[in-house]
């Protein structure tokens, strides 16, 4: 077995553990598990530390479970949250549950005939039939109200927040006994989680003990942020998703593209499975010529294919390649609409009906009156920028003014028009 400790501490994904974990992850097969909140159908980058997290575990010989919060996303965590979440029904969470299990199938060997085959577990299924008097009475006077009180995600919303609700005080003990029923009905030994999650981890523990007299295990990885002190995950149009309807997958690659040479050198560790000899060498190879940006360029692969496929991976690559002029028409039509759209996302558009494109004489009137003088005021600018070689339609130098404009339609309706070096127009058929 790989020494799962080892792996976390040189990547710099260990914050805190309990003590004697690792001896504990000596004696054969573990099971820890690690909980996802399922309040949106889809995980985001945010999540990824915790899925990256087990995918290392279930490599090293040990078993992972995925917990989803069914039960617990009715009520929403406190944690270093600074108000209550809206709560969900649940067709919603049953959607939500079904969602994420599709994504962390990408990462986690699901397979049946695994000794340490990942399962994903629903809290909902063990404290739906459990009534409010039977928790308090069986589960409740393990654990005192000064306790629950000390931790710092309690402490922080009462300081801080706009107070705590019983309901969200309550999560805590949930969580706890979530770490419970796993260890005495799943034989999982270990609770993962993110560092602001550590008071609601040793919860479980302090359960364990004091109900079972057992012994089980914490450990949290740090909250990632970004070098400038902003959160990571998050952009100007929010958060970066995992469900390419959410975000694209072009979205999602030049997300990483453009993540800075220092949050590089630290993500490159976090989110990728190369190994640490790969990761030095292109750190080395990086440092001789930092503005090629090889390490984003190779995170940005390394999780582009994971979340999404290889094919979408060279999509968008080629994609970022059109806006740097190192593209043909045929890069252009190979693209799918919605990847289309996004490159060229607040480009100015104009449309025209199909009858007007079929009957325009010529180029210089497509790109002016044709399209409400959006492109070129007037027919005079059109054609002397056409003849002085600064016009391009889908990617092909236009050099005749008088050229019948019957190009083939990107993804069967646009027609892309370049200005220039940099000046992007859409021409969108109807």
């Amino acid at each position: 077995m790989n020494n799962f400790i080892e792996e976390l501490r040189w990547r710099g994904m260990l914050q805190d553990m309990t003590p004697e974990i690792e001896e504990h992850l000596t004696k054969g097969m573990a099971a820890a598990y690690l909980g996802f909140d399922p309040t949106a159908d889809s995980l985001h980058i945010g999540h990824l530390v915790g899925v990256m997290t087990l995918l290392h575990f279930q490599r090293a010989g040990h078993k992972p479970f995925a917990l989803v919060g069914g039960a617990t996303g009715m009520i929403g965590d406190p944690s270093f949250k600074s108000a209550e979440r809206n709560l969900l029904d649940k067709a919603t969470l049953d959607h939500n549950v079904a969602c994420i299990k599709a994504q962390l199938s990408k990462f986690l060997n699901f397979q049946e005939g695994s000794a340490n085959k990942a399962e994903l577990v629903n809290n909902y299924d063990w404290m739906a039939g459990f009534s409010f008097l039977e928790f308090i009475r069986d589960v409740g006077k393990y654990i005192t109200v000064n306790y629950m009180m000390a931790k710092d995600s309690v402490k922080r919303r009462l300081e801080e927040g706009s107070g705590l609700s019983f309901t969200e005080f309550s999560y805590q003990l949930i969580q706890g006994y979530d770490f419970y029923y796993l260890w005495k009905n799943r034989n999982v030994s270990i609770q993962l989680g993110g560092s602001d999650q550590w008071g609601n981890i040793v919860t479980g523990t302090e359960l364990i003990r004091k109900m079972e007299g057992g012994s089980a295990f914490a450990l949290t990885v740090p909250l990632i942020t970004k070098a400038d002190g902003s959160k990571f995950g998050k952009t100007e149009s929010g958060s970066v998703w995992l469900d390419p309807e959410k975000t694209s997958p072009y979205a999602f690659y030049q997300f990483w593209l453009n993540v800075s040479d220092e949050d590089a050198a630290k993500y490159i560790r976090i989110f990728t499975t190369l190994d640490r000899n790969t990761i030095e060498s292109l750190e080395a190879e990086h440092a001789q010529a930092p503005h090629l940006r090889l390490l984003q360029k190779e995170i940005a692969k390394q999780v582009t294919i994971m979340v999404h496929s290889e094919a979408e991976y060279e999509m968008a690559v080629k994609a970022s390649e059109i806006l740097f002029g190192k593209s043909s028409t045929a890069d252009l039509a190979a693209l799918d609409e919605r990847t289309f759209l996004q490159v060229f996302e607040g480009v100015p558009q104009a449309q025209i009906s199909k009858h007007d494109l079929e009957t325009t004489a010529n180029v210089v009137d497509l790109l002016s009156e044709r399209t409400g003088n959006e492109i070129f005021p007037s027919k005079g600018e059109a054609r002397k920028m056409i003849q002085g070689g600064g016009v391009s339609i889908n990617k092909e130098k236009i050099s005749d003014p008088q050229q019948v404009p019957n190009f083939p339609l990107l993804q069967g309706k646009y027609l892309l028009v370049q200005k220039g070096k940099k000046n992007y127009f859409i021409i969108s058929i109807k």
